[in-house]
């Protein structure tokens, strides 16, 4: 098991936030997480990341808990996260914005560069433009890369389709799909758009209201009536 959370609870200041929240990741998977606006999606994100304050339970990465661990730790750990919103950096060009993801000289940045080009072919006539001048699913495509830069071994993606255009989130789709195939890397994944997240995912849970009771049954993610009451709405 990469990633198991176990009864994960956590607050903005006094207000709860996640409630005993429990599942887990193993290496190599696609796990996804559905539910609507303002459940809790990207607070259990921000709680692996290390950003949340937890008030209980458990997270546990490669076998041993990281819980209170600050988040440089994690991301040196080999856990990255692309957020929502992609906050990749407007003013600089998308080769800078790669760049500021790799450590090292000349040559390793050249080498991360073409690997994620490589990977982001569309990224490659891009190269001189500044972030900010990008498409919202270019930006998305450039914070992938962004994140796959530093090779994690765990990738959480908030809202990965928000504002993007349909041709990219297909895109996107085959990225990720062949990524787990190439590389050795797991990720979770939380979204509200129901055909990238069945399409994409070894395995989905619903979340409502900080709560994540347990996975929908594949058979079952078809039935928009039964994935509306599994997300705390009537059909």
């Amino acid at each position: 098991m990469l990633l198991d959370v176990k009864d994960l609870s956590a607050a903005y200041g006094l207000v709860p936030a996640l409630h005993r929240v429990n599942f887990h990741a193993k290496a190599g998977e696609i796990v996804g997480i559905l539910g609507h606006n303002g459940m809790g999606k990207t607070t259990l994100m921000r709680s692996i990341m290390g950003y949340v304050k937890v008030t209980g339970g458990e997270i546990n990465f490669d076998g041993r808990s990281i819980r209170g661990t600050a988040v440089d730790a994690r991301a040196k750990m080999g856990i990255g996260l692309v957020p929502q919103g992609r906050q990749i950096f407007p003013n600089l060009t998308v080769e800078e914005n790669l760049h500021v993801a790799i450590s090292g000289g000349k040559t390793e940045m050249a080498r991360v560069s073409d690997e994620m080009l490589e990977l982001f072919p569309r990224l490659k006539r891009l190269l001189d433009r500044r972030g900010g001048a990008l498409s919202g699913g270019e930006q998305q495509l450039l914070a992938l890369a962004r994140c796959l830069a530093r090779h994690p071994r765990l990738m959480l993606l908030d809202e990965p389709t928000e504002g993007i255009q349909p041709s990219i989130i297909d895109e996107i789709v085959d990225t990720l799909s062949a990524l787990t195939k190439k590389i050795d890397i797991t990720i979770v994944l939380v979204e509200q758009n129901l055909d990238f997240i069945t399409g994409l995912s070894d395995r989905v849970y619903a979340i409502s209201n900080g709560v994540l009771e347990r996975e929908i049954p594949k058979s079952e993610l078809t039935d928009a009536s039964a994935v509306s009451a599994f997300m705390g709405f009537t059909a």
